[in-house]
């Protein structure tokens, strides 16, 4: 967790970031139930002292055949361990509220954060690529599927309910050649790749920092300690946690991984046809370096970078933002979206994020590193989407539609589509 000697120092400024990012959290009340529980323990400790040293005393007393001296000692030391009773009781609480509270603590934000309380307040950093004028009336990614065959939402959700599909055909071969391409695209510029569990504990979503505030977009296995992630995020910063790592280098990871969430709260045109759906894949960019601040940020400009160049190989149009700090999460300390056009929704749609995290998850996590001098010091943690589908399909098919049905296949994907430069329609069959 975050250091509480930061936290009282800089009471107001942890205050302003809770209030901005919408979490309900008063820090006095917080720097109370600490010195509440510092006293608590310090009493504790005293009344333990005592009873050892009464404890010692009897028994010297007892050895000596001094009974009847004993006798009195005995009254008073079982008052004793009545109030060591209570006071324990009383620091046990107030450690648990405590550890609560700490919980709930959110990053700060970084000074040049704009400040909003939602992503409509977010602030264009760059925008790339020429957004489509199409001669033609332009069909949705729902009604290219069908027409291609790609999709079957309603034996989906006669499957799984709602916000489920199926992905068919051409469709899953280009789920699958999106995510290979950026794997191939991260092996290239050093990652070390992995194959993680979807399965983790729940000290294991504590430690990356979706715990509490995520529990209820995250599903869970009735009567076992087991959850399904949202982001192979969380088993990567995970890994390494409770060890001291050499970071001489950066340390650059990723995975491709099956991801679920409830996404409680999400309607209208967020729910339409794949662009917010309970079961998802992603190739996800984890890096844990040196605490130095120039060094972070630096890796933030890199990894929101590699996302580009995945976009701009997909020939895509899209745009980065910087995220303000009410549509933020909890750990993050910095942040960028980038958000690639979809015509259907008339507008940029969020692809990919990454976010700085200072030692936020590191914290929680005990992930640690040796400095110059020999220090043990806490890591910095930084993440970002390489890529998310069937999400990402939404903007490679609408974007690329021709006028006849066809869909024209970018160049960087057709090794991974069996060499198609183009898809065509189909007969299909419907429900």
């Amino acid at each position: 967790m975050l250091d509480m000697n930061m936290i009282r120092k800089q009471a107001d400024d942890y205050q302003e970031a809770a209030d901005w990012k919408g979490i309900s959290i008063s820090i006095g009340e917080l720097i109370e139930t600490d010195d509440r529980r510092r006293e608590l323990l310090q009493e504790t400790e005293a009344l333990r002292a005592e009873r050892n040293r009464r404890s010692k005393a009897i028994e010297r007393l007892m050895l000596e055949g001094r009974k009847e001296e004993a006798e009195p000692l005995k009254r008073e030391t079982a008052e004793l361990l009545q109030r060591l009773k209570e006071a324990e009781s009383k620091f046990r609480q107030t450690a648990y509220r405590y550890e609560e509270l700490m919980l709930r603590v959110p990053n700060l934000t970084s000074p040049d954060t704009p400040m909003g309380k939602s992503d409509a307040d977010n602030v264009e950093v760059r925008r790339e690529g020429d957004v489509p004028d199409f001669p033609f009336n332009a069909l949705s990614h729902v009604e290219l599927g069908e027409r291609h065959g790609m999709f079957d939402f309603a034996r989906g959700v006669k499957l799984g309910g709602t916000r489920q599909y199926v992905l068919k055909n051409s469709g899953l071969q280009l789920h699958r050649a999106v995510q290979q391409l950026a794997l191939d695209m991260l092996a290239d510029k050093g990652y070390e790749l992995m194959d993680v569990p979807a399965l983790v504990k729940e000290e294991t979503l504590v430690a990356s920092g979706y715990f509490p505030a995520n529990r209820d977009q995250t599903y869970g296995i009735q009567g076992e300690d087991k959850w399904l992630i949202g982001t192979s995020e969380v088993p990567l910063v995970s890994y390494f946690s409770g060890e001291v790592l050499d970071l001489a280098a950066p340390k650059l990871i990723g995975a491709v991984s099956p991801c679920y969430r409830s996404e409680v709260g999400s309607s209208g045109r967020d729910v339409h046809g794949l662009y917010r759906v309970h079961q998802f894949a992603k190739v996800e960019q984890v890096v844990i370096c040196q605490a130095k601040l120039e060094t972070a940020l630096a890796l933030l400009e890199q990894m929101t970078a590699n996302g580009e160049e995945l976009l701009r190989l997909l020939e895509l149009p899209y745009r980065v933002v910087a995220v303000c700090a009410g549509d933020m999460s909890q750990k993050n300390y910095k942040q960028y979206d980038i958000e690639t056009w979809m015509p259907s929704r008339d507008g940029y749609g969020e692809t990919h994020s990454a976010s700085l995290l200072l030692d936020f998850q590191a914290r929680r996590s005990n992930i640690r590193y040796l400095d110059e001098n020999g220090k043990s010091r806490f890591a910095y943690t930084l993440n970002n989407t390489m890529v998310a589908t069937p999400r990402i399909l939404i903007p490679l098919l609408e974007n690329h539609q021709r006028e006849d049905g066809s869909i024209h296949i970018p160049k960087a994907l057709r090794p991974y589509m069996r060499g198609l430069s183009e898809l065509r329609p189909q007969h299909v069959d419907k429900v």
